[in-house]
């Protein structure tokens, strides 16, 4: 065998592939940006230039989190304990208002050192200025899909809409064909988008082949506006406008009839569920069971920090398995596996990727995480699955590799510095504080 870029060893191989396997006596190797060899340890004819010992941990494809407004994090704790709309119009959108391109780049790098040192290596991002977040993404080495969210409304950052449009092209043409950057077109709800807007949004994405990402069905005023407007409820009236389909990807998605959830099973949606920011800002809880009964693909996102307050997927995942089971009154709804698949290969698969992540199985991109397991809280460990969902927190996560580069080793960061990152954020944070006086 050809002499290896990375080797993990004297691990737990869990590798989410189709093929469930759980391996204690194998080894991983990685080769440039992908994996090349899983299974037996080789004790002869195999070196590599750097070899990470496991200690007995368990190593996991990368977690995925499916929505998120990484700038956010500076955000953090500003306007706890509000309903959806007050947050937003009395808080959010004035605040967002004041925002620039440094203010998101500061706040992508705080998000990416949170997500990169929790387990996350790939997120969906839909915020103001993305082209500040792919950049910083980019430059962390995080695999990201982001977009630039667009409204009715003038932006801070592009003004018209039809700058916005021209925005987001601009970005799918600078993004095309890298590494680790993909682009979406991301009309932001349809309470704050007009039927011309959310149809020349589809035209765009179908034009370049990208996904069209949007916020739906996510509030009971929400629901009630669309059907004042328009008289029909959320994903009838997307229907009626022709822009259901497999490229399609609608977060939260918490108060769904039964036609509704025909109609995205018929044309293949994919859906995000974000459970702690929905129980958060009291919006309600996302059918997921019957999503999933009825063949729909859910991936797993933590919304932003401003109505989560972390991005920690592991407590998300520990959230959704105990938020379903009392919403059905079912203990076996959710179970651990089928939640950590909703934070891997089925996010993977609800945002595209599932070709190059959210599994580990040789030819795939190298998106590894290790979670050090010699710990007392997750001692002892009968089931891998149950301990990572039910036991594990982001802080457990001791390495983290993307596309085949070690972007954490024994809990540093060894792409982005953390100490200015703070102090940067910090400075904003006091910024933040003169605007919403």
């Amino acid at each position: 065998m050809q002499p290896m870029d990375i080797i993990i060893k004297n691990g737990n191989i869990l590798t989410m592939a189709k093929k469930i396997e759980i391996s204690d006596d194998s080894i991983l190797c990685i080769k440039g940006d992908k994996i090349e060899y899983i299974g037996k340890n080789i004790t002869n004819g195999i070196s590599a230039d750097k070899i990470i010992d496991a200690k007995g941990g368990i190593i996991l494809p990368g977690l995925i989190n499916g929505h998120t407004h990484a700038a956010m994090s500076l955000f953090r704790g500003l306007a706890d304990d509000l309903p959806l709309m007050t947050w937003l119009s009395n808080y959010i959108f004035p605040v967002e208002a004041r925002m620039d391109a440094d203010f998101v780049h500061t706040g992508t790098q705080l998000a990416c050192a949170e997500m990169i040192m929790s387990g996350t290596t790939t997120f969906c991002d839909m915020y103001l200025f993305e082209d500040e977040v792919a950049e910083a993404a980019y430059n962390a080495g995080m695999r990201c899909l982001v977009g630039e969210v667009l409204y009715d409304f003038p932006s801070p950052n592009y003004g018209s809409i039809e700058n916005g449009f021209e925005y987001t092209e601009n970005l799918i043409r600078k993004w095309a064909n890298n590494p680790l950057v993909s682009i979406a077109v991301e009309p932001h709800s349809l309470f704050t988008c007009s039927p011309e807007l959310l149809i020349a949004a589809n035209e765009m994405a179908l034009k370049y082949k990208v996904p069209l990402i949007i916020h739906v069905a996510e509030t009971l005023s929400e629901i009630a506006e669309v059907k004042e407007k328009y008289g029909r409820r959320p994903f009838e009236h997307l229907d009626d406008l022709g822009i259901l389909g497999p490229h399609l990807i609608a977060d939260h998605c918490v108060h769904l009839d039964d036609m509704e959830i025909q109609r995205i099973a018929k044309n293949n949606v994919k859906t995000i569920d974000n459970p702690e920011s929905n129980m958060k800002l009291a919006s309600g809880i996302s059918p997921v069971s019957k999503l999933m009964d009825n063949g729909i693909i859910v991936g797993l996102g933590t919304d932003g920090c401003a109505s989560n307050n972390n991005l920690d997927l592991f407590t998300e995942m520990d959230t959704a398995a105990k938020l379903h089971k009392i919403e059905t009154m079912n203990p076996t709804v959710l179970d651990s596996f089928t939640v950590l698949k909703m934070a891997t290969i089925e996010g993977a698969r609800a945002l595209g990727m599932e070709d190059i992540t959210g599994s580990l199985e040789i030819g795939k991109q190298a998106d590894i995480i290790i979670v050090d397991t010699n710990k007392p809280h997750l001692t002892p460990m009968y089931n891998p699955y149950s301990h990572l969902v039910y036991s594990a927190r982001g802080y457990d996560v001791s390495h983290s590799i993307i596309n085949g580069r070690l972007v954490m080793e024994d809990r540093k960061l060894l792409t982005l510095d953390v100490d200015d990152i703070i102090s940067r954020a910090r400075k904003k944070s006091m910024q933040v504080m003169e605007w919403v006086r």
